[in-house]
């Protein structure tokens, strides 16, 4: 990636709705230069998406919860992975070093439905115990850090 690149990135992350036209006004190329860079950093992987970026309370998502999970010493953990992966309640999961294996990121309606979703969690092959924090508001998320200068 050279600094176009990277300023093309910048730019996408900050408006994935720009149009092409104006991206190319922007690092200073023609649209279909553009629209040819674009395309390589989306199918070298380096632009995973575009997705709206929805208010989570607006579609009755209100609560979010950070839950820790601390595996059985024998569990498999492709297998409760697997398991994880299909609850739709959880958004985002990593593996963490520490006592606890995976931090996961969960929106729920109502604390009555985090409940629920703890209790599935603790019955979950592979999940030894849980550890949950409920987030009072968001301050801000998914803010985009500028990249960096291109290695070389």
């Amino acid at each position: 990636m050279d600094a176009i690149d990277l300023n093309l990135v910048d730019l996408l992350r900050g408006n994935a709705r720009l149009s092409y036209a104006e991206l190319a006004r922007q690092v200073g190329l023609s649209a279909p230069a553009v629209h040819e860079r674009v395309g390589k950093l989306e199918s070298s992987g380096v632009v995973r998406g575009y997705r709206a970026d929805v208010a989570p309370e607006s579609i009755g998502l209100g609560v979010t919860a950070l839950i820790g999970i601390v595996e059985d010493s024998g569990a498999d953990s492709d297998d409760m992975l697997e398991s994880l992966r299909v609850l739709p309640e959880i958004e985002s999961c990593y593996f963490m070093a520490g006592v606890e294996s995976f931090l996961l990121k969960a929106r729920v309606g109502t604390i009555a439905e985090l409940e629920q979703l703890i209790v599935r969690l603790n019955r979950t092959p592979g999940v030894a115990s849980t550890r949950t924090a409920i987030a009072l508001s968001t301050k801000w998320e998914n803010r985009p850090q500028p990249v960096g200068q291109p290695s070389t």
